[in-house]
């Protein structure tokens, strides 16, 4: 197999264990069944704008071109912090994308990725989110009416537990299950009143706390996990070549190095297989 294109984030599904494409153009390679194959994946030089596909030197923002970073709400420092979403205030950068985006049913979740974190998301990105992540167990515990109540809500929640991957630990495989369930009773615990603020802020129905959702248990498809991690660079090294051992979060594993996809959305590759 032979194919060029620019790539993309891997396409998931949530399966047993987890299915990968990578996407290369509008080529969608079920990479998952490449695993115990040696792999060569060779960046041609050339980049393009995720977004506007213009040809560029330099990416930004896992593949955006700078006009597209300065211009995009999806760009926006409110993306990385919701907390900080100015919607309301009536300065987005695009009101519609945030009606469709932002101004949307959000999750406020636990996952087990290199321990216990927090985060949210979208529900139209669940699972993917999870998975994008590495994560090998995950908990809705918070349903919100937009993203930057679930921004203010991480914030409060964060105090109780980390919202930080260590993506190095991820990827070494090894990670225990722990109960999700009982670190959201405690956290609901914990975080009583700031939770209770945030609801007389907003309203309860904006922010409905889920004390029976079921915890997904997530599997990926590795073979061997690295016993040490040593991150692979397209921008220092063209051509990266290996045994792929395993995929997860959005990391290819090789027996010579991991490769994390997304970082390098827009650039132009060719995949042998």
């Amino acid at each position: 197999m032979n194919i060029t294109g620019h790539l993309r984030k891997m396409k998931v599904e949530l399966q047993s264990p987890v299915h990968y494409s990578l996407v290369l153009g509008k080529e969608l390679v079920p990479i998952s069944d490449a695993i115990g194959e040696k792999v060569t994946l060779t960046h041609t030089g050339t980049k393009n704008c995720v977004h506007c596909n213009r040809s560029i030197k330099k990416t930004f923002n896992q593949g955006f071109c700078f006009p597209c970073v300065r211009r995009l709400a999806q760009c926006d420092m409110c993306i990385v912090k919701p907390e900080l979403c100015h919607y309301e205030a009536g300065t987005c950068r695009e009101p519609e994308w945030g009606d469709s985006n932002c101004m949307q049913t959000h999750y406020v979740y636990l996952a087990n990725t290199s321990g216990v974190k927090v985060g949210i998301t979208r529900h139209s990105q669940l699972p993917t989110r999870w998975i994008d992540q590495g994560a090998i167990q995950a908990l809705p515990i918070l349903q919100v009416e937009s993203r930057l109540i679930s921004g203010l809500a991480e914030v409060e929640i964060k105090d109780y537990v980390s919202d930080k991957t260590q993506w190095q630990r991820m990827l070494k495989g090894g990670i225990e299950p722990v109960d999700l369930a009982a670190q959201r009773d405690e956290i609901f615990e914990e975080a009583e009143m700031e939770l209770g603020q945030l609801q007389e802020r907003f309203g309860e129905e904006a922010v409905e706390l889920l004390e029976y959702e079921d915890v997904v248990e997530i599997e990926y498809p590795v073979q061997q996990y690295p016993s040490a991690v040593k991150s692979l660079n397209f921008d220092k090294t063209p051509e990266v070549s290996g045994i792929l051992q395993g995929i997860k979060g959005q990391y290819l594993l090789f027996d010579t190095g991991v490769i994390n996809m997304r970082k390098f959305g827009g650039y132009e590759v060719t995949l042998q297989i």
